[in-house]
């Protein structure tokens, strides 16, 4: 007989109300370090965020979420070749101050982080038009070297934290790196789509599922993109990718 602690109907009900409780504790803002709340960022900080992914951020791809030059020309990642997945949605853009929340979370091995950064996320999600009924969640998975060098995996911790905020399912192992190469944060636009490629494959049963694909950066989309072509393949219906930053194209 399955135990009642493993039923999501009883779960969910019970992470909210603890959920609850830590959100009236009180604690530093982890970018200004103001009085705020449940180790989540104070209104302040928040309400900055939400503007400069609105009114304040200027144009943005609908496909990829980069913000665009007011009067440019097509977005540079999408146009060359359009993604696998149908739409983006990320909470700030990697860029000053907001990026030293990735930094701590990933190079200082905060994990309490995850915290913060999936309720930004949600945030996001419930501005955006709503996910796909049915839609479950899958975390981009990490290198080897990455699991090594950190001890966890950031986008896994984000997703599981996401799931709990928007009541979604989580499938930790559905997608399975194919081989393992050099980092690619340093890499060219260029560089990185060709290393990209080929590089997932879905190992879990999606057929006919709403995807909603998770990593804690997006830079060029070429990841994601390899991820979301290796969920169509195995019959995902669609894929979105929900993101905790996005990195502005290079001025």
């Amino acid at each position: 007989m399955p135990s009642i602690i493993a039923d999501p109907r009883f779960l969910f009900p019970l992470r909210a109300a603890v959920r609850r409780v830590v959100a009236r504790l009180p604690s530093d803002c982890p970018l200004c370090g103001g009085a705020a709340a449940g180790g989540l960022l104070c209104h302040g900080c928040a309400a900055d965020i939400v503007h400069t992914m609105r009114a304040g951020g200027g144009r943005r791809c609908g496909r990829c979420a980069l913000r665009l030059a007011p009067r440019g020309g097509p977005c540079p990642d999408c146009a060359p070749a359009a993604p696998a997945f149908a739409r983006t949605i990320a909470a700030f853009d990697y860029e000053p101050p907001f990026d030293s929340l990735i930094g701590r979370y990933k190079g200082e091995r905060r994990h309490g982080l995850s915290t913060a950064l999936a309720c930004l996320l949600a945030d996001a999600a419930a501005r955006a038009a709503p996910l796909a009924a049915g839609t479950v969640l899958v975390p981009i998975p990490a290198s080897r070297a990455s699991l090594l060098r950190r001890g966890f995996n950031p986008a896994a911790e984000l997703a599981a934290g996401l799931a709990d905020r928007l009541g979604l399912p989580l499938r930790r192992g559905a997608l399975r790196r194919l081989r393992e190469g050099p980092r690619q944060a340093a890499g060219t636009r260029q560089a990185r789509r060709r290393g990209a490629q080929g590089l997932f494959e879905c190992v879990a049963p999606l057929a006919g599922l709403p995807v909603g694909l998770v990593d804690d950066v997006m830079t060029t989309g070429s990841t994601v993109d390899a991820a979301a072509r290796a969920l169509l393949r195995a019959g995902a219906a669609e894929v979105t990718v929900l993101v905790a930053a996005r990195t502005p194209l290079a001025q």
